[in-house]
């Protein structure tokens, strides 16, 4: 022990267990992810400055939650009367007060995160048969990302059945 050191201290902290990324009990590499990097605002949706401080911090809370199990998870969870935690659609809804941006990747899988009654998270994954794969400039695909592109507030996404 240093001239300064306390014993007493480290062998206080010794006893606490270390967390490890490739512990046998670990999910982390199975836990979903949230990228905003295609976030843009479409007149039918809103900024995230349009969302009050305490719907903001809601918005928060339920991507903390979401991302303690993978999407496929979510897409099994009901809600609602006949809804799911997530969907994904496929391609763009056809009945949609929202414009499909020109900046999205024509393979993207749109579909949706219901946060509320009204309220969805609204973006894309990357198709199954991408997962993993090698992209050209460093870097895997991850079919358990989902990519926010759109704050919905009133569900004008997918106006159809939901």
């Amino acid at each position: 022990m240093t001239r300064f050191g306390n014993s007493g201290k480290q062998r206080f902290l010794a006893g606490f267990p270390v967390a490890s990324l490739e512990a046998p009990g670990s999910d982390h590499a199975a836990r979903c992810k949230f990228n905003f990097s295609y976030f843009c605002h479409d007149p039918a949706g809103q900024r995230f400055s349009d969302w009050s401080h305490d719907k903001l911090a809601g918005l928060l809370d339920k991507l903390a939650h979401f991302g303690k199990q993978t999407l496929d998870h979510w897409k099994q969870q009901s809600i609602g009367k006949s809804g799911r935690v997530l969907s994904i659609y496929g391609g763009f809804p056809p009945h949609s007060d929202f414009i499909p941006p020109k900046h999205v990747p024509h393979q993207a899988q749109w579909g949706r995160f219901r946060l509320d009654w009204a309220g969805r998270l609204c973006g894309f994954v990357v198709p199954r048969d991408l997962d993993g794969v090698e992209h050209p400039q460093g870097g895997r695909f991850c079919a358990n990302t989902f990519y926010v592109v759109f704050l919905d507030e009133h569900h004008r996404f997918y106006k159809g059945r939901d």
